[in-house]
């Protein structure tokens, strides 16, 4: 989502104007002020882009070298690399198999004397088990940051999503439903964490004379600002199209023996960031990847998100994925997800064209399961 060019020249003017390009600029502080009231949080950070708030997230409870954060392996590279990158040990528990987010009971299997720290992760929008994760923290005494890339704007009975566990990331990455381009943010509950991460996103400068902690630089410039405060005006526009647009794909996919659609959360709002699905091969009569072959060949491009999963990946091959059955439920998962085309500028025809696929795909009923 790109604001208007004309409305975001006459705020480049008057950066040129003012000669303040970064390093906490107007625009930025409005910014900050602009998502306290929109996440519904006291404290948000703005920073260059996700992948740097989800560092310093880590980074604000100094948590001892080696000591291990426990994830989801159904998420995106940045998660487990920025808990390696902190020097901590990135330890991976099953997913729920109905919201496919961090399962509580996986996490409580996978605790050592060295777990510090859970990392839950509201994949596709759909919110961790809040209370299981909490209940679990509270009696290990663990930390718990949520990385909420795919959840801008959520709410949870009406609390925003920003103000759950000890701190949240953000991405405001051009993927995303609210973007500045790059960017990204942490959100907490409490308003005194502010200092302690600014400090982190500005070398742990505190004035001319004194760096009293070890920061990066992590801060957004005036220009991301500008685009993050003109954006703000226009993605409830954009949400309420993919809303529909899920209305529409909803009528005629829930009538698809083997298709499962994305959860229903009572008193959680939707972030409609994406649109995934569960393919059950057996049930519908072709695979995931069947059915990502045969939208390609009409020119609709899926993606099968998220596809390999982080314990696929050479730096983490050799982690185990705790869980209580056999065999991890995030591996069958992760062969039947696909997330359908899912923003404004999906047309009806568009619609149509994939509906077409689906009953096409499974009318063949040709799927025969590996031997």
């Amino acid at each position: 989502m790109l604001p208007e060019l004309g409305a975001l020249a006459k705020m480049i003017g008057n950066i040129w104007e003012s000669g303040i390009v970064t390093n906490h600029g107007p625009y930025h502080e409005l910014l900050e002020e602009r998502l306290c009231e929109e996440l519904r949080v006291p404290t948000a950070m703005l920073f260059n882009n996700g992948t740097s708030a989800l560092l310093a997230a880590l980074k604000m409870f100094d948590l001892e070298p080696g000591a291990e954060v426990i994830t989801t392996p159904l998420t995106f590279a940045a998660t487990p690399h920025s808990i390696a990158w902190n020097g901590l040990t990135p330890v991976f528990a099953d997913v729920d198999p109905r919201t496919m987010t961090l399962d509580p009971a996986a996490v409580r299997k996978a605790i050592t004397p060295r777990t510090r720290a859970i990392l839950g992760v509201h994949t596709y929008g759909t919110v961790c088990d809040l209370d299981g994760l909490a209940e679990v923290s509270q009696e290990f005494g663990l930390k718990i940051i949520y990385d909420a890339a795919h959840a801008f704007s959520v709410t949870v009975n009406g609390a925003g999503i920003g103000g759950f566990g000890d701190a949240t990331a953000f991405s405001f990455h051009a993927t995303k439903l609210y973007t500045t381009i790059e960017g990204g943010a942490i959100t907490t509950p409490n308003m005194i964490d502010a200092r302690k991460i600014y400090m982190l996103r500005n070398f742990g400068i505190k004035n001319e004379e004194e760096v009293i902690d070890v920061g990066i630089n992590g801060k957004m410039n005036e220009i991301q600002a500008a685009i993050g405060l003109l954006n703000l005006d226009l993605y409830r526009a954009e949400q309420q199209a993919r809303a529909s647009l899920r209305t529409k794909y909803n009528e005629f996919l829930s009538g698809f023996d083997g298709v499962s659609l994305q959860v229903d959360q009572p008193g959680v709002s939707r972030s409609e960031q994406y649109y995934p699905l569960r393919i059950d091969a057996t049930r519908f009569g072709a695979s995931r990847d069947d059915l990502y072959s045969h939208l390609k060949d009409v020119g609709i491009f899926a993606r099968k998100y998220f596809y390999p999963i982080c314990t696929d990946f050479t730096p983490y091959m050799s982690c185990p994925i705790h869980c209580l059955s056999k065999i991890p439920v995030v591996e069958t998962l992760k062969n039947q997800l696909i997330c359908l085309p899912f923003h404004s500028r999906v047309t009806n025809e568009d619609v149509e064209m994939i509906r077409t696929v689906f009953a096409n795909t499974a009318q063949k009923r040709q799927y025969q399961p590996a031997l």
